[in-house]
């Protein structure tokens, strides 16, 4: 992973290819559009995201303030939630998706009912903390013409895998998803 102090850590690139710390164990479409099969992740941070020209793919994201929860929630999800890079988080999963038309076309407050009092995304996640850690990645702040909406990007250690799965599988289950029209599950190990 490279990180440029200069952005502080804000504009990412997840590159999938020949080189990076994270071996892609196994990639699973779920709905849409798949990614062609990678080795390796690496996570580039800088003003200019150079990926090289190992890159089979290249997925861009913004991290940014939370547009979905209010301020108890975000207490909660702070004050549980340990941060990215743990040692003993030798376990990843990029999680990214691309959400409908009908989706963006709902105001902010329609999507945060359908995303919390319907789904109940935030209580579900605060479930799993501080055994995962996550970071959001916003794709349409960068342009509409991103392949993805958002970016996930999850650690956890390898004790933690069932829960994990667990975790994602709630989340699926939920009323938010049917407004998924692309997702794709990337599991991978730091080496």
């Amino acid at each position: 992973m490279r990180i440029d102090a200069d952005m502080s850590a804000r504009l990412f690139a997840f590159v999938g290819g020949a080189a990076g710390p994270w071996c892609v164990l196994r990639t699973e479409t779920l709905v849409g559009e798949s990614l062609p099969d990678t080795e390796r992740l690496d996570i580039v941070s800088s003003p200019d995201l150079s990926t090289g020209s190992t890159a089979r793919w290249t997925l861009r994201g913004i991290t940014s303030n939370e547009r979905y929860v209010v301020r108890e929630e975000k207490g909660r999800l702070v004050s549980a939630q340990q941060g990215l890079g743990r040692s003993e988080a030798t376990c990843a999963a990029l999680i990214p998706i691309r959400k409908n038309a009908a989706w963006w076309a709902l105001t902010q407050d329609e999507r945060r009912d359908i995303l919390e009092t319907q789904s109940r995304h935030i209580e579900i996640g605060l479930q799993y903390l501080p055994a995962v850690a996550r970071r959001l990645h916003h794709c349409r702040d960068l342009s509409e013409h991103e392949s993805f909406d958002f970016i996930t990007w999850f650690e956890y250690a390898p004790a933690h895998e069932a829960e994990f799965n667990v975790l994602v599988t709630r989340l699926r289950m939920s009323p938010e998803w049917k407004y998924v029209e692309r997702e794709v599950d990337i599991r991978l190990r730091r080496e």
